[in-house]
């Protein structure tokens, strides 16, 4: 049995963008890819995100902050990073061969109302789902591996 490529997608605090990614490969595609999520600066999961989430039928409430330092040395073929923050601070992979960025706003940084709030986590939400669903699709098909906006080479890739 060959084994699943892993996947690791990286965000500042692994409470929102990271966790909703890494929930949507693993609803998607888990069967065909090992995905853990990680941040730079780890703090606990966003209440709003598990509750957009749950909106699409995913429960991530049993989710945890990881950081991102648990995971050096452990052979990623794929490094997302999802936001700006974490793709500029995020450390060498030895091993990474597709390092890719997609940057998405931060909803935790989301101003306004409760609803307007909301409003903001679900649109970042239907964004990471889009990209992810283009992912699996690149990987399954071949094709060279947009996933999002930026494709970022990794120096130990090269």
């Amino acid at each position: 049995m060959a084994m699943k490529p892993k996947v690791l997608f990286l965000c500042t605090g692994n409470s929102c963008r990271s966790q909703m990614a890494e929930a949507f490969l693993r609803t998607m595609a888990g069967d065909r890819f090992e995905v853990q999520s990680a941040g730079t600066d780890p703090v606990p999961v966003n209440p709003n995100a598990i509750r957009v989430m749950a909106e699409r039928g995913i429960d991530i409430s049993h989710h945890r902050s990881k950081g991102v330092k648990q995971f050096l040395g452990q052979g990623f073929p794929y490094l997302i990073t999802v936001c700006d923050s974490a793709n500029e601070r995020c450390p060498i992979f030895p091993g990474v061969i597709n390092r890719l960025h997609w940057s998405f706003e931060d909803p935790a940084g989301a101003k306004g109302s409760d609803e307007e709030r909301l409003h903001v986590f679900r649109r970042v939400r239907d964004e990471i789902e889009a990209a992810v669903r283009r992912f699996v699709q690149e990987v399954e098909e071949g094709h060279p591996i947009t996933g999002a906006i930026h494709r970022v080479r990794a120096p130990a890739a090269v």
